[in-house]
């Protein structure tokens, strides 16, 4: 944070042990229209409360005294303006979610593509958008069931992008490390092949096998930029969970990016709890929740 913000958010001070600020509606609606025009995401008045709670911990960090200064601060310096992008998000994820996802691939795509590589029809190279990507939990899936199917001894290169608006959490997902009770989530053909339990200063966690992470690669995105980096063409696209923050309008520009980036024959894969009708003729549902390139007619 520069110094002409530092001073503007310590200008008047907030006694931690008084009860937090109050956030007027009209403050309100600022930081409604500051997290769009930034992130695309739509945050309606039910979440009002949210933010407040989100926000709290930060303005006390500051010593800032109010909503209102804390929104003149983020809207003249970029850092703090990534700080609370970071305390808006939602990150709640886990390994193997939406199992469906993952059974299609290892029934329906992965033994298609295998075969293909073998008779000579098809490139022994797949790529992975993992976009929204949390901590990691759903491109290291990816990343387990891609290389359980498709070995590197056979010639196959997997490569996987995952990005996320939040530096902080991408921070985290770098660490490949998570507690050891979210083994539980992971198929034990998959857990013995590819984790480490951790020992020493370690135990109680686990973490990526050495093989698994040099799959993967990590960096900052944000969907509602007006234009993506040049990230090359993908077979498997995973935007899941991500489109109910936003609205239509901001959906529609971020899909129409995102397919810009999928392969004619790959396949887009959303939360169980979206939809795409209405949206694009770019893609035609292979099943709930799967997509395909193609007219949607």
């Amino acid at each position: 944070m520069s110094e002409h913000a530092a001073s503007r958010a310590s200008a008047i001070m907030w006694d931690p042990l008084a009860n937090p600020p109050d956030l007027p509606d009209r403050v309100f609606q600022g930081y409604q229209r500051l997290i769009y025009r930034e992130a695309g995401i739509y945050l309606g008045p039910t979440k009002k409360a949210l933010l407040m709670g989100r926000l709290s911990r930060r303005l006390r960090e500051l010593g800032c005294a109010s909503f209102s200064a804390y929104l003149e601060l983020v809207e003249e310096d970029q850092a703090e303006r990534l700080r609370l992008l970071d305390a808006i998000c939602t990150h709640e994820t886990r390994f193997f979610r939406e199992p469906r996802h993952f059974e299609f691939l290892e029934q329906e795509v992965l033994p298609r593509w295998r075969a293909q590589g073998h008779s000579g029809t098809g490139v022994r190279k797949v790529r992975v958008w993992s976009a929204g990507c949390s901590t990691g939990e759903e491109a290291f899936t990816t990343a387990m069931v891609l290389r359980l199917h498709l070995p590197a001894e056979e010639g196959w290169q997997i490569e996987i992008v995952a990005t996320d608006l939040s530096t902080r959490i991408l921070e985290r997902a770098r660490q490949t490390l998570w507690s050891v009770e979210r083994a539980q989530e992971i198929p034990t053909r998959y857990l013995k092949a590819f984790m480490l339990r951790g020992t020493g200063s370690q135990e109680g966690k686990m973490k990526a096998g050495p093989e698994l992470r040099t799959l993967v690669r990590f960096q900052r995105l944000n969907l509602n930029e007006e234009r993506f980096p040049d990230l090359g063409r993908f077979d498997l696209l995973f935007c899941r969970n991500v489109f109910i923050y936003f609205d239509a309008a901001s959906k529609t520009r971020a899909l129409d990016r995102l397919l810009d980036h999928l392969s004619p024959q790959g396949f887009l894969f959303v939360g169980h709890a979206e939809s795409l009708g209405g949206l694009t003729q770019r893609l035609k549902l292979v099943q709930s929740t799967i997509y395909t390139p193609g007219s949607a007619g």
